[in-house]
Protein backbone atom coordinates (compact mmCIF):
# COMPACT_ATOMS: atom_id res chain seq x y z
CA UNK A 1 0.00 0.00 0.00
CA UNK A 2 1.01 3.57 -0.37
CA UNK A 3 3.46 4.80 2.31
CA UNK A 4 3.97 1.56 3.46
CA UNK A 5 8.00 0.30 3.97
CA UNK A 6 8.62 3.77 2.48
CA UNK A 7 12.28 4.00 3.06
CA UNK A 8 12.86 0.55 1.71
CA UNK A 9 11.47 1.43 -1.42
CA UNK A 10 12.17 5.05 -1.76
CA UNK A 11 15.04 4.37 -4.21
CA UNK A 12 12.95 2.43 -6.90
CA UNK A 13 10.18 4.83 -6.26
CA UNK A 14 12.47 8.15 -6.66
CA UNK A 15 13.80 5.84 -10.35
CA UNK A 16 9.89 5.61 -11.03
CA UNK A 17 8.52 9.21 -10.47
CA UNK A 18 8.51 11.85 -12.58
CA UNK A 19 10.52 14.59 -10.74
CA UNK A 20 8.71 18.11 -10.59
CA UNK A 21 10.69 21.10 -8.27
CA UNK A 22 9.16 24.31 -6.92
CA UNK A 23 10.85 27.12 -5.24
CA UNK A 24 7.83 28.54 -2.99
CA UNK A 25 8.39 31.93 -0.80
CA UNK A 26 6.15 34.78 0.19
CA UNK A 27 2.60 34.71 -0.61
CA UNK A 28 3.16 32.11 -3.21
CA UNK A 29 1.10 29.82 -1.29
CA UNK A 30 -1.73 29.35 -3.12
CA UNK A 31 0.04 29.65 -6.92
CA UNK A 32 2.19 27.11 -5.64
CA UNK A 33 -0.50 24.73 -4.42
CA UNK A 34 -2.74 25.80 -8.17
CA UNK A 35 0.18 24.29 -9.81
CA UNK A 36 0.94 21.09 -8.38
CA UNK A 37 -3.11 20.21 -8.72
CA UNK A 38 -2.63 21.06 -12.49
CA UNK A 39 -0.29 18.74 -12.96
CA UNK A 40 -1.45 15.63 -10.94
CA UNK A 41 -5.48 16.72 -12.61
CA UNK A 42 -4.18 15.40 -16.16
CA UNK A 43 -0.87 12.80 -15.68
CA UNK A 44 -1.28 9.29 -15.62
CA UNK A 45 2.28 8.53 -14.28
CA UNK A 46 3.53 8.93 -10.45
CA UNK A 47 4.57 11.93 -9.54
CA UNK A 48 7.56 13.08 -6.85
CA UNK A 49 6.79 16.87 -5.48
CA UNK A 50 10.24 18.39 -4.50
CA UNK A 51 8.75 21.59 -2.81
CA UNK A 52 11.45 23.87 -1.47
CA UNK A 53 9.88 26.83 0.68
CA UNK A 54 10.45 29.22 3.40
CA UNK A 55 10.08 28.23 7.02
CA UNK A 56 6.26 29.53 7.76
CA UNK A 57 5.15 27.78 4.46
CA UNK A 58 6.35 24.29 4.87
CA UNK A 59 3.83 23.09 7.69
CA UNK A 60 1.09 24.89 5.44
CA UNK A 61 1.92 22.75 2.93
CA UNK A 62 1.82 19.35 4.48
CA UNK A 63 -1.54 20.83 5.94
CA UNK A 64 -3.27 21.39 2.32
CA UNK A 65 -1.53 18.15 0.36
CA UNK A 66 -2.73 16.30 2.54
CA UNK A 67 -6.65 17.62 2.37
CA UNK A 68 -6.25 16.37 -0.79
CA UNK A 69 -8.95 13.48 -1.52
CA UNK A 70 -6.83 9.95 -1.13
CA UNK A 71 -7.41 9.20 -5.19
CA UNK A 72 -5.76 12.07 -6.20
CA UNK A 73 -3.00 11.60 -3.02
CA UNK A 74 -2.30 8.41 -4.23
CA UNK A 75 -1.08 9.52 -7.50
CA UNK A 76 2.19 11.40 -6.19
CA UNK A 77 5.09 11.58 -3.28
CA UNK A 78 6.19 15.18 -1.90
CA UNK A 79 9.51 16.32 -0.40
CA UNK A 80 9.61 19.44 1.36
CA UNK A 81 13.11 20.82 2.00
CA UNK A 82 14.42 24.46 3.50
CA UNK A 83 15.90 27.17 1.68
CA UNK A 84 19.49 26.59 1.73
CA UNK A 85 22.62 27.65 -0.44
CA UNK A 86 25.30 25.51 -0.69
CA UNK A 87 27.88 28.23 -1.62
CA UNK A 88 28.21 32.03 -1.47
CA UNK A 89 26.13 34.47 1.28
CA UNK A 90 22.56 32.94 1.72
CA UNK A 91 21.12 36.70 1.96
CA UNK A 92 22.67 38.21 -1.19
CA UNK A 93 21.24 34.75 -3.00
CA UNK A 94 17.91 35.33 -1.31
CA UNK A 95 16.88 39.05 -2.74
CA UNK A 96 18.98 38.20 -6.33
CA UNK A 97 15.45 38.48 -7.58
CA UNK A 98 12.32 37.31 -6.64
CA UNK A 99 12.16 35.69 -2.62
CA UNK A 100 14.13 32.50 -3.26
CA UNK A 101 14.02 32.06 -7.13
CA UNK A 102 17.80 31.39 -6.75
CA UNK A 103 17.00 28.38 -4.79
CA UNK A 104 17.20 26.54 -8.39
CA UNK A 105 20.28 26.96 -9.41
CA UNK A 106 21.34 24.60 -6.61
CA UNK A 107 18.88 21.53 -7.19
CA UNK A 108 21.71 19.61 -8.93
CA UNK A 109 23.71 20.08 -5.42
CA UNK A 110 20.78 19.35 -3.26
CA UNK A 111 18.68 16.42 -4.57
CA UNK A 112 21.77 14.07 -5.28
CA UNK A 113 19.55 10.84 -5.57
CA UNK A 114 17.74 12.56 -8.60
CA UNK A 115 18.63 11.81 -12.41
CA UNK A 116 16.50 14.46 -14.14
CA UNK A 117 13.71 17.11 -13.24
CA UNK A 118 11.53 19.14 -14.31
CA UNK A 119 11.43 22.63 -12.50
CA UNK A 120 8.66 25.41 -12.91
CA UNK A 121 7.51 28.75 -11.03
CA UNK A 122 4.89 28.73 -8.80
CA UNK A 123 3.21 31.15 -11.74
CA UNK A 124 2.95 27.96 -13.92
CA UNK A 125 -0.48 25.60 -15.09
CA UNK A 126 -0.04 22.38 -17.17
CA UNK A 127 -2.47 22.18 -19.58
CA UNK A 128 -1.40 18.28 -20.42
CA UNK A 129 0.10 15.71 -18.95
CA UNK A 130 3.82 16.67 -17.47
CA UNK A 131 5.15 13.26 -18.71
CA UNK A 132 4.87 14.70 -22.87
CA UNK A 133 7.20 17.45 -21.34
CA UNK A 134 9.16 14.81 -19.67
CA UNK A 135 9.85 12.85 -23.19
CA UNK A 136 11.87 15.98 -24.13
CA UNK A 137 14.72 14.42 -21.85
CA UNK A 138 15.15 11.17 -24.36
CA UNK A 139 15.89 13.74 -27.35
CA UNK A 140 18.54 15.43 -25.36
CA UNK A 141 21.71 14.54 -27.63
CA UNK A 142 25.31 13.16 -26.02
CA UNK A 143 25.81 16.93 -24.75
CA UNK A 144 22.60 18.47 -23.41
CA UNK A 145 21.67 18.92 -20.16
CA UNK A 146 18.67 20.83 -19.72
CA UNK A 147 15.84 22.47 -22.01
CA UNK A 148 14.61 25.75 -21.77
CA UNK A 149 12.45 27.73 -24.33
CA UNK A 150 12.94 31.20 -25.69
CA UNK A 151 12.32 34.25 -23.77
CA UNK A 152 11.19 35.85 -26.62
CA UNK A 153 10.30 34.76 -30.41
CA UNK A 154 10.77 38.07 -32.13
CA UNK A 155 14.48 39.90 -31.35
CA UNK A 156 13.07 43.42 -32.25
CA UNK A 157 10.56 42.97 -29.04
CA UNK A 158 13.02 40.62 -27.05
CA UNK A 159 14.20 42.15 -23.37
CA UNK A 160 17.60 40.30 -23.78
CA UNK A 161 18.34 41.38 -27.91
CA UNK A 162 17.74 44.76 -26.56
CA UNK A 163 18.49 45.46 -22.94
CA UNK A 164 20.92 42.91 -22.08
CA UNK A 165 24.48 44.34 -20.47
CA UNK A 166 25.94 40.65 -20.33
CA UNK A 167 26.16 37.62 -22.73
CA UNK A 168 23.02 35.61 -23.25
CA UNK A 169 22.26 32.68 -24.80
CA UNK A 170 20.87 32.69 -28.82
CA UNK A 171 19.32 35.81 -29.99
CA UNK A 172 16.74 36.37 -27.34
CA UNK A 173 17.99 34.55 -24.09
CA UNK A 174 15.83 31.88 -22.80
CA UNK A 175 13.31 31.87 -20.18
CA UNK A 176 13.95 29.82 -16.72
CA UNK A 177 10.34 29.42 -15.77
CA UNK A 178 10.05 26.29 -16.73
CA UNK A 179 13.35 24.16 -16.92
CA UNK A 180 13.92 20.31 -17.63
CA UNK A 181 17.39 19.37 -16.15
CA UNK A 182 19.39 15.95 -15.92
CA UNK A 183 21.12 16.78 -12.83
CA UNK A 184 23.39 13.73 -13.36
CA UNK A 185 24.90 14.97 -16.57
CA UNK A 186 24.68 18.82 -14.91
CA UNK A 187 26.73 17.06 -11.95
CA UNK A 188 29.53 15.47 -13.87
CA UNK A 189 30.31 18.29 -16.22
CA UNK A 190 33.21 20.89 -16.63
CA UNK A 191 31.61 24.48 -17.93
CA UNK A 192 33.09 26.57 -19.96
CA UNK A 193 32.96 30.02 -18.36
CA UNK A 194 34.85 33.52 -18.66
CA UNK A 195 36.83 33.53 -15.50
CA UNK A 196 39.20 31.00 -15.72
CA UNK A 197 40.72 28.75 -18.95
CA UNK A 198 40.09 25.37 -17.53
CA UNK A 199 36.50 24.35 -16.97
CA UNK A 200 34.37 24.62 -13.54
CA UNK A 201 31.78 22.30 -12.01
CA UNK A 202 28.43 23.50 -11.84
CA UNK A 203 28.97 24.26 -8.18
CA UNK A 204 32.15 25.90 -8.41
CA UNK A 205 30.77 28.01 -10.90
CA UNK A 206 28.20 29.31 -9.79
CA UNK A 207 29.16 32.04 -6.55
CA UNK A 208 32.22 33.49 -8.94
CA UNK A 209 29.68 34.00 -11.95
CA UNK A 210 27.73 35.64 -9.34
CA UNK A 211 30.31 37.85 -8.23
CA UNK A 212 31.54 38.76 -11.38
CA UNK A 213 28.10 39.51 -13.28
CA UNK A 214 25.93 40.91 -10.44
CA UNK A 215 25.89 44.41 -11.23
CA UNK A 216 24.96 43.50 -14.96
CA UNK A 217 21.87 41.40 -14.22
CA UNK A 218 18.01 42.17 -13.72
CA UNK A 219 16.18 39.05 -13.81
CA UNK A 220 18.54 37.18 -11.04
CA UNK A 221 19.24 33.07 -11.76
CA UNK A 222 18.04 33.69 -15.09
CA UNK A 223 20.24 36.27 -16.47
CA UNK A 224 22.96 33.33 -14.89
CA UNK A 225 21.78 30.87 -16.77
CA UNK A 226 21.78 32.94 -19.61
CA UNK A 227 25.51 33.04 -19.12
CA UNK A 228 26.28 29.60 -18.29
CA UNK A 229 24.81 28.36 -21.40
CA UNK A 230 26.23 31.13 -23.37
CA UNK A 231 29.73 29.98 -22.75
CA UNK A 232 28.34 26.28 -23.51
CA UNK A 233 24.94 26.34 -26.13
CA UNK A 234 26.04 22.64 -26.30
CA UNK A 235 24.82 22.05 -23.53
CA UNK A 236 20.93 23.38 -24.33
CA UNK A 237 17.80 21.65 -25.90
CA UNK A 238 15.54 24.78 -26.63
CA UNK A 239 12.35 23.65 -26.66
CA UNK A 240 9.04 25.36 -28.47
CA UNK A 241 7.17 28.35 -26.76
CA UNK A 242 3.90 26.47 -26.43
CA UNK A 243 5.75 25.00 -23.37
CA UNK A 244 6.17 27.81 -21.54
CA UNK A 245 3.50 30.04 -23.16
CA UNK A 246 3.65 33.62 -21.38
CA UNK A 247 1.66 37.36 -21.99
CA UNK A 248 4.01 38.01 -24.45
CA UNK A 249 3.08 35.47 -26.64
CA UNK A 250 -0.29 37.78 -27.26
CA UNK A 251 -0.14 40.69 -25.81
CA UNK A 252 1.46 42.01 -28.30
CA UNK A 253 -0.34 39.93 -31.34
CA UNK A 254 -0.12 36.27 -31.42
CA UNK A 255 3.52 35.31 -31.54
CA UNK A 256 3.66 31.44 -30.93
CA UNK A 257 3.62 29.42 -33.76
CA UNK A 258 3.59 26.14 -31.75
CA UNK A 259 0.71 26.81 -30.01
CA UNK A 260 -1.61 28.45 -32.50
CA UNK A 261 -0.69 24.59 -33.89
CA UNK A 262 -0.61 22.79 -30.61
CA UNK A 263 -2.56 24.49 -28.58
CA UNK A 264 -0.95 25.78 -24.92
CA UNK A 265 1.10 22.87 -23.39
CA UNK A 266 2.25 25.36 -20.35
CA UNK A 267 1.12 28.50 -19.38
CA UNK A 268 3.40 30.46 -17.07
CA UNK A 269 1.29 33.12 -15.91
CA UNK A 270 4.22 35.86 -15.03
CA UNK A 271 3.74 39.38 -14.74
CA UNK A 272 1.33 38.37 -11.76
CA UNK A 273 -1.42 38.44 -14.60
CA UNK A 274 -3.23 35.82 -12.55
CA UNK A 275 -3.73 38.25 -9.44
CA UNK A 276 -5.12 41.43 -11.67
CA UNK A 277 -7.50 42.33 -14.76
CA UNK A 278 -4.58 43.05 -17.38
CA UNK A 279 -4.84 39.20 -19.29
CA UNK A 280 -8.23 37.95 -17.62
CA UNK A 281 -7.63 34.74 -20.32
CA UNK A 282 -4.78 33.74 -17.91
CA UNK A 283 -6.75 34.60 -14.96
CA UNK A 284 -9.47 32.85 -16.25
CA UNK A 285 -7.57 29.27 -16.48
CA UNK A 286 -6.12 29.97 -13.06
CA UNK A 287 -9.73 30.38 -11.29
CA UNK A 288 -11.57 27.30 -13.26
CA UNK A 289 -8.32 25.17 -12.05
CA UNK A 290 -8.16 26.80 -8.75
CA UNK A 291 -12.14 25.89 -7.81
CA UNK A 292 -12.27 22.35 -9.67
CA UNK A 293 -13.23 20.24 -7.03
CA UNK A 294 -11.23 17.44 -7.35
CA UNK A 295 -13.56 14.37 -7.59
CA UNK A 296 -16.32 16.27 -10.12
CA UNK A 297 -17.03 15.76 -13.90
CA UNK A 298 -13.84 17.39 -15.77
CA UNK A 299 -16.19 18.48 -18.65
CA UNK A 300 -18.52 19.81 -16.69
CA UNK A 301 -16.50 21.29 -13.49
CA UNK A 302 -13.55 22.81 -15.38
CA UNK A 303 -13.81 22.77 -19.57
CA UNK A 304 -17.10 24.40 -19.82
CA UNK A 305 -17.14 27.00 -17.15
CA UNK A 306 -13.85 28.02 -18.66
CA UNK A 307 -15.51 28.36 -22.44
CA UNK A 308 -18.21 30.50 -20.08
CA UNK A 309 -15.27 32.49 -18.65
CA UNK A 310 -13.57 33.01 -21.87
CA UNK A 311 -16.17 34.32 -23.62
CA UNK A 312 -16.05 37.58 -21.44
CA UNK A 313 -12.49 37.77 -22.43
CA UNK A 314 -12.71 38.11 -26.27
CA UNK A 315 -12.26 41.61 -26.26
CA UNK A 316 -8.71 41.27 -25.35
CA UNK A 317 -5.46 40.43 -27.09
CA UNK A 318 -5.17 37.13 -25.77
CA UNK A 319 -8.75 36.66 -25.44
CA UNK A 320 -8.96 36.68 -29.65
CA UNK A 321 -7.31 33.19 -29.46
CA UNK A 322 -9.21 31.03 -27.76
CA UNK A 323 -8.55 27.80 -29.10
CA UNK A 324 -5.01 28.59 -28.60
CA UNK A 325 -5.87 28.64 -24.62
CA UNK A 326 -8.57 25.32 -25.31
CA UNK A 327 -7.17 22.88 -27.88
CA UNK A 328 -4.58 20.80 -25.70
CA UNK A 329 -6.66 21.19 -22.54
CA UNK A 330 -9.55 19.95 -24.46
CA UNK A 331 -7.59 17.16 -26.14
CA UNK A 332 -5.64 16.08 -22.62
CA UNK A 333 -9.59 15.69 -20.79
CA UNK A 334 -10.65 13.32 -23.82
CA UNK A 335 -7.43 10.98 -22.70
CA UNK A 336 -8.15 11.04 -19.17
CA UNK A 337 -12.01 9.98 -20.13
CA UNK A 338 -10.66 7.70 -23.23
CA UNK A 339 -8.06 6.08 -20.63
CA UNK A 340 -11.09 5.83 -17.59
CA UNK A 341 -13.30 3.90 -19.59
CA UNK A 342 -10.40 1.45 -21.03
CA UNK A 343 -9.59 0.34 -17.39
CA UNK A 344 -13.11 0.24 -16.48
CA UNK A 345 -14.09 -1.77 -18.95
CA UNK A 346 -10.54 -3.73 -18.79
CA UNK A 347 -11.74 -4.81 -14.90
CA UNK A 348 -15.34 -5.92 -15.61
CA UNK A 349 -14.15 -8.23 -18.67
CA UNK A 350 -11.28 -9.57 -15.87
CA UNK A 351 -14.69 -10.39 -13.74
Amino acid sequence: KIGEQKHAREPSSLQQCMHLAVVACGDRLEETLIMLKSAILFSNRRLCFHIFAEDSLRPEFEKKLKEWPSSYTKKFEHHIYPITFSVGNAQEWKKLFKPCAAQRLFLPVILKDVDSLLYVDTDVLFLRPIEDIWHILKEFNSTQLAAMAPEHEIPKIGWYSRFARHPYYGTTGVNSGVMLMNLTRIRSTQFKNSMIPSGLSWEEMLYPLYQKYKNHITWGDQDLLNIIFYFNPECLYVFPCQWNYRPDHCMYGSNCKGAEEEGVSILHGNRGVYHDDKQPTFKALYEVIRDFPFEDNLFQSLYYPLQSKFLDTVHTLCGRIPQVFLKQIEKTMKKVYENRVIVYLGANHRY
